[in-house]
Order: structure tokens, then sequence, then C-alpha cells
């Protein structure tokens, strides 16, 4: 059954006839399912009324057991340590996370994650991952595996620096 892609594809190839119909499909169909799950967390953020560069700072946070160094948060995120501050300000306004006292370095402030700021992080990625869980769930394990390794061979040569 066709798709976008192949649509595309066939639309390109009487214009391009030098096109890999393979790669174009192939890189138009990643360009097709990441514009998909953005729209999802976009909608699943506007559910719990969190704005994006929030959510993210909360997800970084709890991947770090939900207690960081602002500069951990700011490397993590790859923005400067001030955008860590006002994001951290907005929420610990809103309850979602709070500045506490390091354990190791007296003069280090800490971030935490707050039940609410859990709750709030949770609500969100739960949406995004059965959204997931529904299109991938199409395939069995194999296949998911399979796919995960090709995709895996794909970005790191994507993450060397081009010739």
């Amino acid at each position: 059954m066709p798709d976008r892609a192949d649509r595309h594809v066939r639309r390109w190839l009487p214009v391009l006839p030098d096109l890999d119909p393979d790669v174009e499909a192939a890189v138009t169909r990643m360009q097709l399912l990441t514009r998909h799950l953005r729209t999802v967390k976009e909608r699943a953020l506007a559910d719990v009324d969190l704005p994006a560069h929030e959510y993210d700072t909360l997800h970084a946070l709890a991947g770090r057991q939900g207690r960081a160094a602002p500069s951990e948060l700011a490397e993590d995120l790859g923005v400067a340590p001030a955008s860590i501050t006002a994001r951290v300000d907005s929420l610990a306004r809103q309850g979602f996370v709070e500045r506490i006292p390091s354990s190791t370095d007296r003069r280090r402030v800490d971030v935490a994650l707050t039940d609410a700021g859990r709750a709030a992080w949770r609500g969100a990625l739960d949406v995004r991952g059965a959204e997931e869980q529904r299109l991938l769930g199409v395939l069995d394990p194999d296949e998911r595996r399979l796919l995960s390794d090709l995709l895996r061979r794909v970005l790191l040569v994507a993450e060397q620096p081009a010739d």
C-alpha cells in the first residue's frame, strides 16, 4: 500500500531521473515520522500546559535521577547556563522543581524534581510513549531490533564529520 513517501518519490522521479528512490523514500519517511512525533509531543505538552523547553528541562533532570547541578542540565541540553537559570526559576514557581543545597559542595545548589514535576513530565512522556508504541507496534520484536540497528548505522555516519 503506497504512503506519502511513495507519492513524493513518484512526483520527483520524472523531474530528477538520477534520484535514488530508496534513499529519497527512506529520508522522506524519517522526516514525516519526525514531524508526526513532534506534533504528538506538542499536543501532549499543551495538555499539561508545559512549554517544550520546560519539558526538556524536566526530562533532563529526570534522566539524572531527579537531581542535578544547573551546569549539568545546561550541558545535557546544549544551552547556556543563563538559560537554565530562567528555566529553573519558571519551573520552581510552578512547583515542578526546587533548589536544594548540594550534598557534595556547600557552594553549589542543585535542582531537584518535585512530585508535581515528575507527574507533569510523566504525563507528557506517557502520551509520547503510547504513540511510539502504537507506531512501532506494527513490527514484531525482531523487526524493531533490526530497524533500530539499521538506524544506528546511519546515525553513526551522521555523527562523523563529513569529508
